[in-house]
């Protein structure tokens, strides 16, 4: 298949275009300069340009663009850079999708578990209602506008994505040093649930959700075992044989990240992926330990 992607300079992008031409696709990137390579095609999402011509042929689209959520403190300007980034993006994809030629087929934008909320110890599945907080409106806001997109005629699905273990970067990336010196711990009271994935199976859902063009909507991209932010924290001090006995206390969290602290450390979200599983999909890491045993090897 042709597929193009957006975002692809960022934690996932980076490994899902090489990922995707190994499946045997035809990978293009929408980037932010003028042409620099032949895979390349320019766009400006804040200014709405991208020439319809540049998309068409394509046969999918897959939008990982926007602002980093857990860069800064949120401020007022930084909450309307993330949702407007998000938001932009896709005004700007759909509009040029009106204009091809030859449209694309499939849409499939990331979201994330933050759709909803802080939801204690409740099983959430895809048909499960949204929550509220700054996160869970912007998911809401990023995945109404896939019904414009809808519009065109295409098949979108929207990926909400748990916490993408990668010692490159994201969430992991940014407890490996304190938990590598020994200065880990829990964060809160630890019993707020986790959803995540390993990158290795991220990208695998990527491509599952691409060929199985029965799949559309919202689709949960976790492992099928959340576990509480207490078991995280154990587990990855025992892969990294370092003791866990610093917690910081949420009072400390709200200090040093505000709201962030209790939308994106404290909140709960136990979160199943029922789609794909319903559609025949296999994990490679179901269990937390050996994901990470994967992941830091």
């Amino acid at each position: 298949m042709k597929i193009v992607v957006t975002g692809a300079s960022g934690l996932i992008g980076t490994a899902l275009v090489p990922y995707l031409r190994k499946q045997g696709h035809e990978v293009a990137r929408l980037v932010r300069t003028r042409k620099v390579a032949a895979d390349a095609i320019y766009w400006d999402p804040d200014n709405g340009e991208l020439n319809p011509h540049d998309l068409s042929g394509f046969d999918t689209i897959i939008h990982l663009a926007g602002a980093n959520v857990a860069e800064g403190r949120w401020t007022e300007k930084r909450k309307r850079l993330i949702l407007e980034s998000r938001v932009y993006g896709l005004r700007t994809l759909t509009e040029a999708i009106r204009g091809c030629a030859e449209k694309p087929t499939t849409l499939i934008s990331a979201s994330a578990t933050g759709f909803y909320g802080d939801r204690g110890d409740d099983f959430l599945d895809e048909t499960s209602e949204s929550g509220t907080g700054f996160l869970a409106e912007v998911c809401r806001e990023w995945e109404g506008g896939l019904r414009e997109v809808e519009s065109t005629g295409l098949r979108t699905a929207s990926l909400r994505l748990g916490i993408v273990l990668s010692s490159n970067g994201g969430a992991l990336g940014k407890m490996l040093p304190a938990f590598k010196c020994g200065a880990g711990g829990r964060l809160g009271s630890g019993k707020q649930w986790m959803s995540w994935i390993s990158k290795e199976d991220l990208l695998r859902v990527i491509n599952h959700v691409i060929v199985e063009h029965s799949i559309h909507g919202p689709v949960n991209a976790v492992a099928p075992q959340p576990v509480t932010n207490e078991e995280f924290t154990k587990t990855l001090a025992r892969v990294l044989k370092r003791p866990a006995v610093l917690p910081v206390p949420a009072f400390m969290l709200r200090l040093l990240f505000g709201q962030m602290a209790d939308e994106a450390l404290l909140a709960s979200a136990r979160v199943k992926p029922q789609v794909v599983q319903a559609s025949g999909f296999s994990f490679t890491h179901e269990r937390l330990e050996h994901a990470l045993q994967s992941v830091l090897s």
